[in-house]
């Protein structure tokens, strides 16, 4: 496929800057880009970058007027670089709605109209799942879920029993939702299960990335908010209450019954202890360990997770410690030295004479 840049600008109703007929047969990043590809650059400020490219044209920002390469000037580029993309490599169609042959579903279960299920899918009894969802190949629901409109289930996930699923959820592969919780009680010298009756809830628009997991309420439910994304390989234990639009990056670990607001951000691998409450618009930096509750607005970094101010200032003064510790020895080192002469002179160290009359005055 191949089209001109004028079609292009057209397609993405940008400004055209430099010759209307350059050919663009497909569209890469700028360092993959070669002849015939369009790039992009996201700020003006980083045009420079365009003469090193190998690109014959770009997707700019309105204002930028890169020397040597046409143009194609928009408000939003990564939305008009999609588009392009998306038109030279376009979806592969998805299968038609309807049951495969080699999938199972329960004869109670109710499916929505436009539903598709694939092969080697298994939908157990009483489940219900909304109009145009999908459930991919190897996917498993078991009894009793209940699955809004439009969701994505992709292959090898697990729904437990009784899982609820909002409405345009995305549920990506391998992840578990509703597995019991990491609840045991000590009897008789051995670890046994406490009771998992409890389930998992997804509000509307939350995405569960691939192998993350969610454990089911002991008897209650474990919610995750509406619009909230979380990353892969992440881990919400039981009992959690998860706010609204809070975005939780790659193997972030969130013990039992902690409790966050809205619109948090957890960075990669932050670890929450059980019990926790986290308030709305906390921003926890990569790998901070939590430990106490959070107020609201909070910016926390470290083990444990301290004020991001305070750590700078601690992470300043750590820098330090080779320095200070040199100039430690050196001064002992002096000491010893005074102590040492005062000694061969037969005079007492300064300072000690003051002692030796507050002594007697004693």
């Amino acid at each position: 496929m191949q089209m001109t840049l004028a079609e292009v600008a057209a397609l993405v109703q940008g400004k055209l800057v430099g010759d209307p007929n350059t050919p663009i047969s497909g569209a890469a990043p700028l360092d993959e880009a070669k002849p015939g590809d369009i790039t992009l650059i996201d700020k003006a400020e980083r045009s420079g970058r365009l003469a090193h490219t190998e690109a014959s044209a770009a997707i700019a920002p309105l204002g930028a007027r890169p020397e040597g390469i046409p143009v194609v000037q928009v408000e939003d580029v990564h939305q008009a670089f999609a588009l392009v993309v998306s038109r030279f490599r376009p979806p592969r169609l998805m299968a038609r709605p309807g049951l495969s042959p080699q999938a199972v579903v329960a004869p109670s279960a109710v499916l929505g109209s436009d539903v598709q299920i694939h092969p080697l899918a298994t939908i157990g009894e009483d489940v219900w799942i909304g109009d145009r969802t999908t459930i991919h190949a190897g996917a498993h629901v078991m009894g009793g879920c209940r699955i809004g409109e439009d969701v994505t289930i992709f292959p090898g996930a697990v729904l437990y029993e009784n899982t609820i699923v909002g409405p345009r959820c995305v549920i990506h592969a391998g992840a578990v939702l509703g597995a019991y919780g990491f609840g045991y009680v000590c009897e008789d010298g051995q670890h046994r299960l406490a009771p998992q009756l409890g389930n998992v809830v997804l509000e509307a628009e939350v995405e569960i990335g691939a192998n993350s997991t969610i454990d089911r309420g002991t008897y209650g439910s474990t919610v995750i908010g509406e619009g909230t994304k979380i990353d892969n390989q992440v881990m919400v234990a039981h009992n959690c209450r998860i706010g609204k639009h809070n975005m939780i990056c790659a193997q972030v670990g969130i013990a039992g019954s902690t409790t966050t607001g809205d619109y948090v951000v957890m960075a990669g691998q932050v670890g929450v202890r059980d019990h926790v409450r986290i308030g709305s618009r906390v921003v926890l930096g990569a790998m901070a360990g939590v430990i106490n509750d959070i107020p609201d607005g909070a910016r926390m970094v470290g083990i444990p997770a301290t004020p991001e101010r305070e750590q700078m200032v601690k992470q300043a003064a750590l820098a330090k410690l080779p320095e200070m510790r040199r100039q430690l020895k050196q001064l002992q080192a002096m000491v010893n030295k005074l102590v040492a002469e005062g000694a061969s002179c037969g005079k007492a160290p300064p300072g000690a004479a003051a002692d030796t009359t507050r002594r007697k005055a004693g």
